[in-house]
């Protein structure tokens, strides 16, 4: 009677042991160190502004009006390009449109981070914001039709990111088109994550002009907020680590921990059984 009030207290031990308790799993739990203004908020300023990186598509979008110059430049050189259409008024494009129209068309950096459009030449862009990038074209459109007579704006196809997991051998790619994106969002976005997922151990692997970056976040931490990889970035990869013990059937479903801890007890009282009687 007393072995197998032992063996109960031992699998009950198991079972609460194994089981993933509410800190493990909780999103942006409250912590000291998150980081508000003075107005109690959580400020934009760590959210980075992406720089272009080789290996970038960009496009090109060159707008004018219906007297400017550059309409029937822009709508002749690119027509086939980028599908603009010719004749005043219209929105003119370089670079292509979504899904492969875009990666055949767009403005793609070369061996010295440079892109080439037709009429202007090649413009620096590697390690470079959208901003300053269109900001040289702009100045370059201004210098061969008139000023304030055509605009020129810059895109990224959208926030291109990676999710892989480790434990279910799946992975999913995605394109957000909004203009910022945080790591949050994304996985709502993708339904979320199961138990056996180690939100304390979660890794990105970032682009940066000079190389990749290596960091590790904490998802159940409040103050991840404040730092710069709780925003998504073009080309980020994140990896979803699996806890150790969920390799072995813990941490997952309390029902499932505790059938795995009954088959394992089971097992080994069978071997004891099978050996002694030997």
């Amino acid at each position: 009677m007393m072995k197998k009030f032992n063996l109960l207290i031992l699998l009950v031990f198991l079972v609460l042991t194994s089981c993933v308790n509410v800190q493990d799993v909780r999103y942006l739990q409250p912590n000291e160190n998150l980081v508000l203004n003075s107005e109690g908020l959580i400020s934009y300023d760590n959210m980075p502004k992406y720089r272009v990186t080789r290996h970038d598509i960009l496009k090109l979008n060159i707008i004018t009006t219906s007297k400017g110059d550059a309409a029937q430049f822009y709508s002749s050189l690119h027509a086939q390009q980028g599908g603009a259409t010719s004749g005043g008024g219209s929105n003119n494009s370089s670079g292509g449109g979504n899904g492969s129209s875009f990666y055949f068309n767009g403005l793609r950096l070369d061996d010295q981070g440079e892109v080439y459009i037709l009429g202007i030449g090649k413009i620096k862009a590697e390690g470079r914001t959208l901003d300053e990038i269109a900001n040289d074209i702009q100045n370059k459109v201004n210098e061969n039709f008139l000023p304030e007579k055509s605009e020129a704006r810059l895109f990224l196809e959208g926030i291109k990111y990676t999710f892989l997991y480790d434990l279910q051998g799946r992975s999913l790619q995605k394109t957000a088109t909004d203009v910022s994106v945080n790591i949050l969002e994304a996985i709502a976005e993708n339904g979320g994550l199961d138990r056996s997922v180690d939100r304390k151990n979660v890794i990105i692997y970032r682009k940066f002009p000079e190389g990749i970056k290596k960091a590790q976040i904490d998802l159940t931490r409040e103050d991840l907020q404040n730092s710069p990889y709780f925003w998504l970035q073009n080309g980020d990869l994140v990896v979803f680590n699996t806890r150790a013990k969920s390799f072995y059937g813990f941490g997952k479903e309390p029902l499932q921990t505790l059938t795995t801890g009954v088959s394992i007890l089971t097992t080994a009282l069978s071997i004891y059984l099978l050996i002694t009687k030997l």
